[in-house]
């Protein structure tokens, strides 16, 4: 496979109409505002995905939504470090025990 192509077919305008659906649903303008929170790769980024992405990436969206759960608060400030965005979906857990070992004091909300 050649670099920067497909691994399968590609999905049909309706699916990638869907995923989009999804997207803006849970508070994303497009592909490429959602590119980090999703991890999508450049390719997808520009809205092309294989018929297996699309597909895992609708279930992903819709077991979030039918969970209840809450979409991820947005950044107010889109421009976050790539250090930042690694923190953010550190478990609270680890990043606790991380600060106690250098010596912070960390008190449970």
């Amino acid at each position: 496979m050649a670099f920067g192509q497909q691994a399968g077919p590609p999905a049909s305008r309706r699916e990638v109409q869907e995923l989009l659906t999804l997207l803006q649903d849970a508070g994303h303008t497009d592909f490429r505002d959602a590119r980090g929170p999703m991890g999508f790769t450049q390719r997808q980024a520009a809205g092309k995905f294989t018929r297996d992405e699309a597909a895992a990436f609708i279930a992903q969206l819709q077991e979030t939504e039918s969970s209840g759960e809450p979409a991820a608060p947005r950044p107010p400030n889109p421009q976050v470090s790539a250090a930042e965005q690694v923190l953010r979906r550190m478990p609270a857990e680890q990043l606790a025990a991380e600060l106690q070992r250098r010596g912070w004091v960390v008190v449970q909300p």
